[in-house]
């Protein structure tokens, strides 16, 4: 049986809290732990058929134009080439998270520099390797090719569904007592997940298995098929194991569909994985942002008017575009507010969702806006904040289902110490190093996904859930037996989880910050359904019933479940949608953060020595997994801050930095004793578990707090991030 529910109101049962098995929230270690440590955990190149045959992709050296014609008869002749793949349905763009659709197919036409156009098949991956390195292509040119964004032959859309317009910006930047009117740049970034992509494709009759590293199951499955020109009822695809993803993994990349195509040709497994390189330069990046802050405030601070206008890029015809200015319709009050979302039309690697898009980059620009309003009204950076905080949605006009940021800011102001800050940037030093303090905000928008799960309760009593959800690093195998567990009074030992299967129903999958919630829920709903048989064998109402340790007690009767179930093996599915909930009440998760930083007056090095974060984010279902989520949100947030960012050349577009030798990433070194505290909370219109997202929350506005400390430290105000040490020492003569 299935028990359904659509989300078109709050849900105030708390049916967690009536549970005494004492498992959701407690920092639980995950199952898998062992195995990945171990080694034992299987990814998606752990497991290769005996008869496999390995692809190398081959790229374009062209930004934009024609593939005219391949040398093939040359690279077949060499030894253990099995075949060179190529062709309408090889994959030019990945596709974007949720699609369920092929994305842009064909290697005729040349959209950037780098775009997949062969795939050559050998019997092993040096001879596939060397075949690729061989492969000689015709290619014609276009030379129209814009690859900057700011170029004046870009063409420049302007979604009409992006834009907002309330009251007069202009008149309140007149009026206004204390203003800021500032232009910000972010880079792009890239996913750079630590597993590369990388797929094993197998047919057997009509049907293919697709063993890969992706996250979203349900959806690839879709655009997988649609990719191929097959029914979806013969695609299948595993993930049991995925090595992050951070948005890279959301829909399928051009090395599934050529392993796909490759191995339908040769009748046998072929596993293409891509190299570094091709994953920084055919994946997702995320678009660079060139960012105009506008904030009018009276008197005493309050808001009286904000302006947020972005400009972002992608390649032409794709439907997404980072949403930059995602929260600055409900942050902050203000009457008069003006969101302006321009895209740039350019031949550049596809843009599309990185970890946190939207308000990693928007969040964190608005954040240090906020912080130069502050010192211009003379008011301290957290209580501007407090005080700004609108009593419901001002561009919706709609309530907040929870809000706590007011919290979040005290609390962490009161651990870190901030009423400690010297105001006067400059005020603190530490031998040869400025030291200074910054804080910023932290919200993310909620969301609720359509997500289904099994839950089987055998005749022994142990439980096991089957969902294509998957487990990109944040936890799910432990949360999702945290919830059964709890609901069916067994402990973790006797609840399996299993993932990442197409065969399973479908789910959410990771992203969004909605996995943990939209797929729990469905959990939760089939676990609701088992008890539901029980009660019937029990001859009881729910509420009379008390499932703990693996027994029933109703009344003064204590009996075992595999007892109860007298042989019987119990079925719940539990099917959750989103419903009119999302539209009565907005949905999101605050938080703050507050750093420390250390700037050389002599080089310019910025050194973070804390940094305190604070969240708020419904019911916290695993104290430890969410824990590791926000600190690895906020160590995302230094690298934004400090390292990261995708160099393209100015000529062509291509990628300059495409591997981890030179794309930034924090290391040890940069990422100091990290503190991360999270906020009782429940909120009832989310879903029944009262729980919110919280992957992504711990990088919104993370950087922001980075650059904030470092114009209290040493005076220089970084408006180009990352805030690198070039760009630090040009402004301290002009700070002294």
């Amino acid at each position: 049986m299935t028990l359904h529910l659509k989300m078109d109101d709050r849900d105030d049962r708390y049916r967690l809290d009536d549970m005494v098995q004492g498992l959701v929230g407690t920092p639980t270690d995950r199952p898998e732990g062992k195995l990945k440590v171990s080694g034992k955990a299987s990814y998606a190149m752990d497991v290769l058929p005996d008869d496999v045959c390995h692809g190398v992709l081959v790229r374009a050296t062209i930004t934009h134009g024609k593939l005219r014609d391949l040398d093939t008869e040359a690279v077949r002749a060499l030894p253990g080439i099995r075949t060179v793949i190529t062709g309408k349905r090889m994959l030019r763009n990945p596709a974007q998270g949720m699609a369920g659709k092929a994305p842009v197919q064909g290697s005729d036409d040349i959209a950037y520099f780098g775009q997949p156009v062969a795939l050559v098949v050998a019997d092993t991956l040096e001879q596939a390797r060397h075949g690729a390195l061989a492969l000689r292509l015709t290619l014609e040119a276009k030379g129209d090719a814009v690859v900057n964004p700011h170029d004046p032959d870009a063409s420049v859309e302007m979604p009409k569904k992006e834009q907002v317009l309330i009251g007069d910006l202009d008149e309140a930047m007149k009026k206004a007592a204390f203003s800021v009117d500032q232009h910000y740049t972010t880079p792009g970034h890239s996913s750079a997940a630590m597993e590369p992509h990388a797929s094993v494709a197998h047919w057997h009759g009509d049907s293919v298995t697709l063993r890969g590293s992706y996250q979203m199951l349900a959806y690839n499955k879709a655009e997988l098929a649609d990719a191929l020109g097959i029914s979806e009822k013969n695609v299948r695809i595993l993930a049991p194991y995925v090595g992050g993803g951070f948005g890279a993994k959301l829909g399928i990349s051009p090395e599934a569909v050529a392993a796909a195509l490759a191995s339908k040709e040769l009748g046998v497994p072929v596993a293409v994985s891509m190299t570094r390189q091709q994953v920084f330069e055919t994946t997702m990046r995320r678009s660079e942002t060139n960012q105009r802050i506008r904030l009018a405030a009276d008197e005493n601070g309050l808001l009286t008017g904000i302006g947020h206008e972005a400009l972002v890029s992608n390649l032409p015809g794709e439907d997404f575009s980072e949403p930059v200015t995602q929260a600055t319709p409900f942050l902050y009050r203000g009457e008069n507010r003006e969101i302006v979302h321009k895209i740039a039309r350019i031949h550049r690697t596809c843009a599309g969702s990185v970890r946190a898009p939207g308000e990693a980059v928007g969040l964190t620009v608005l954040e240090i806006a906020m912080d130069e309003l502050a010192e211009k009204a003379g008011i301290d950076p957290v209580e501007l904040r407090k005080k700004n905080i609108p009593d419901q949605d001002p561009t919706d006009q709609i309530p907040f289902s929870s809000h706590a940021l007011a919290e979040a800011l005290d609390e962490g102001a009161r651990r870190f110490g901030w009423d400690k800050r010297n105001p006067k940037p400059r005020s603190t030093r530490d031998g040869e190093w400025f030291v200074g303090m910054g804080m910023a905000s932290a919200v993310r928008v909620n969301m609720l996904i359509e997500s289904k799960a099994r839950v089987t309760l055998s005749a022994d009593g142990r439980a096991m859930i089957e969902t294509d959800m998957t487990d990109i690093g944040t936890g799910t195998y432990a949360i999702l037996g945290q919830i059964a567990g709890e609901m069916l009074g067994l402990p973790m030992e006797d609840v399996e989880t299993r993932l990442g299967d197409t065969e399973f129903p479908p789910a959410s999958g990771s992203g969004g910050s909605f996995g943990a919630a939209s797929n729990g829920t469905a959990v939760l709903l089939g676990c609701e359904e088992i008890r539901r048989q029980l009660c019937k064998k029990l001859n009881c109402e729910d509420a009379d019933m008390t499932l703990k340790g693996g027994y029933a007690i109703v009344g003064n009767k204590r009996i075992a479940l595999r007892d109860v179930l007298d042989g019987d093996t119990l079925v719940g599915e539990g099917h959750v949608q989103p419903g009119k909930a999302e539209k009565k009440v907005r949905q999101a998760t605050y938080g703050s953060y507050f750093a420390e930083v250390g700037v050389n007056s002599v080089t310019g090095e910025t050194r973070l020595r804390r940094m305190l974060g604070v969240f708020a984010a419904g019911r916290i279902l695993n104290a430890k997994t969410a824990r590791s989520q926000c600190l690895g949100g906020m160590t995302f947030g230094i690298g934004m801050a400090l390292t990261e960012e995708l160099i393209h050349d100015r000529r062509d577009g291509h990628m300059v930095n495409h591997d981890f030798a030179e794309y930034h990433l924090p290391v040890n070194a940069d990422v100091p004793q990290i503190e991360v505290v999270l906020l009782e909370e429940r909120d009832e219109w989310a879903n029944p578990l009262q729980a919110k997202g919280i992957g992504e929350l711990g990088i919104c506005g993370a950087a922001g707090s980075i650059v904030n400390a470092i114009y209290n430290a040493c005076g220089v105000r970084v408006r180009q991030l990352p805030a690198t040490l070039d760009k630090v020492i040009d402004g301290l003569d002009e700070a002294t």
